[in-house]
This record gives structure tokens, sequence and C-alpha cells, in this order.
């Protein structure tokens, strides 16, 4: 894990912008992976086919991201031991090498684009919020958190934040999360790993409000109480919806704080057929993106949209991720 004052280097150099990779699982599905329906979604290929993985953290380093986040939203111990029956033990590995493939990937990556000596992009650990591994669509509504308590959430999360800090990802990524218990929880788990940086990224219901009806201001006052997050924000949510969310909580925003701002293609998700075509498509996000401090894709965004962004925001001579 890199320091935090190497982050704020990373970004300085980056002229005050990131841009994050798309969605790893649509990428995968591009390549010919069958993952719809899976309740571990793409943390499976973490023990069926990490090449796989490898190869879709790589297109996305080439097309210009300068964080890749880790094959582990939907992971979880539980998960790993219920859905391939591993030991808890060989489940913990699984979520390490998570961690372990983005950084081979990376090194990789500079080693073949880069002079020697230089750092490359670096690795968030995802944290998919609780009703990810409920795999019914809960992580776009919270319901689950009104039955749960803040340390039944602490305990959930907590196998995974320690093993995505052990293995050594340079940032944490909680990432799709539905409500203000669950955030209040993670920012109370995120003490007991002084070291770490984080950001927090919640799936919104409209233009105002999160996925349990919160206002989005409120959300944004929750991660101000933390010194050790770096960005607050938006993903898996349409692109049009950016813009009224950041506004309404703008003036809340800790001046040691950035947006971190990733929405998915604008088109919907449906449990039963999938995802649902849209008029608000991905071509409308490099221009979105000019209004956004950070800017990556979830769902549904290729390595193609990411090269588009990159040569958006940062310009045709733009090479991927400065040196730290």
């Amino acid at each position: 894990m890199r320091s935090s004052a190497r982050l704020k280097h990373y970004i300085r150099d980056n002229n005050g912008l990131l841009i994050l990779d798309g969605g790893l699982a649509t990428e995968l599905e591009a390549q010919g992976v069958k993952l719809q329906g899976d309740p571990l979604w793409s943390a499976r290929l973490l023990h069926t086919n990490p090449q796989a993985i490898r190869d879709a953290h790589y297109r996305f380093l080439l097309s210009g991201a300068d964080i890749i986040t880790t094959a582990t939203y939907q992971a979880s111990i539980t998960g790993f031991i219920n859905h391939l029956g591993v030991s808890s033990e060989r489940a913990r590995e699984l979520l390490m090498f998570g961690v372990q493939l983005a950084k081979e990937t990376v090194e990789r990556f500079v080693c073949d684009s880069r002079p020697s000596g230089l750092s490359g992009p670096w690795v968030a650990g995802s944290v998919g919020p609780y009703g990810a591994f409920l795999h019914d669509g809960s992580e776009y509504t919270g319901t689950y958190a009104e039955k749960m308590t803040i340390e039944e959430l602490k305990g959930w999360h907590r196998p995974l934040v320690d093993c995505l800090t052990s293995a050594g990802a340079d940032l944490i990524a909680f990432e799709t999360i539905p409500s203000i218990k669950e955030a209040e929880a993670l920012v109370e788990l995120l003490r007991e790993f002084p070291n770490s940086k984080a950001w927090l990224s919640f799936s919104c219901k409209d233009g105002r409000c999160i996925s349990d009806g919160s206002p989005f201001t409120d959300a944004v006052q929750v991660a101000n109480r933390s010194t050790q997050l770096v960005a607050v924000g938006v993903n898996c949510c349409s692109p049009m919806l950016v813009e009224p969310l950041l506004d309404s909580a703008g003036s809340l925003l800790s001046p040691d704080m950035s947006w971190v701002v990733y929405p998915n293609s604008g088109e919907e998700w449906d449990t039963v057929q999938g995802w649902l075509t849209s008029e608000k498509t991905s071509a409308f996000l490099p221009e979105l993106s000019r209004m956004w401090m950070k800017q990556g894709g979830c769902c549904r965004i290729s390595p193609a949209h990411i090269a588009d962004l990159r040569l958006q925001l940062k310009g045709s001579d733009a090479s991927p991720a400065s040196a730290v």
C-alpha cells in the first residue's frame, strides 16, 4: 500500500483528475466469459480463470485508466465457501489474490510502457455492499440494512477490508453503497485500518437521493466524518443523475475530499431481462465528464469508452497515468 503523501502527488501530477477503469464484468463478458446469474459474478474467476481478469485489467490500463479496481466487488468469505466449496482459509487467499492480480498487471503495464524506475497506476480494492452478496438487486434499495445493526454490517465487511489491505491495495473502494446505515458502518470500520485510504460511492435512485431514499447531502456529511476518505460520490447510476446529485451537495464537500464519479452507460438493469437499452447511452460520458473531477465507468463501460474519456479530459498527448 502506497502512502497518502504519494497519493496526493499522484493526484497533483494528474492535474487533480484521475480516470478509473470501467465495468470489469462487462469487459469479461465481451471476451466470452459467462457471468450473468452467477452469485459470485466476476469474483468466481479468481478461482477458475484468473488470466481473464489479468487481461481485462490490462486492456483498461492500455486505454488510459489511472486506477484499476479488483475483482472482489461480489466476493466474501461466506460467498466463496458457499459457492466454491472452499475452506475459509482458501477464501481469504482468493480475496487477497484479487489484489495480487491487479498489482501484477500494473507492474507488467509499467514494464511494457514506461522507463524503468517510474511508478504506474494505482490499485483500488473493491468492496461491494452487503446486498451484492444477497444477489437479489438489493444494492439498489438498501432494504436489508433496516434489519441489521451497525455492528453487524461492520462484522460483515471487516474480513474483506482486512484481506484487501493486507494484500497491499493502494486504496479501498466502497462501491454502490445504498444506505446511510451501511455508509456509517464503513466509516467506522475504516478507523480500524488507520493506515488505509478509501473512497465511498453510493448507488442513487434519483438526482437528490441515494437508493434508500436518504438525501445525498446526508451521505456526503457521513463521508465528511472520516479523515481517511479521499473521495465521495456516486456509481452505477445514469450519467444524467450525476450533475444534480453533485450540485445538491457541492457546498458540503470537505476541502480535503474530491468527488468520485463512475456512472453506468445509461442503460437499466432488469433482474429477468438483463440490461435494457436506453437512449441515454455512454456516448454522453465524455461530454458530461468535463463537469466531474474524478471519472471512470461502472457497468457497461468498456476500455474504448475509457480511451474516449481520456482523450476528452486529458488531450491527445496524454499518456496513461503520470509517474508518482
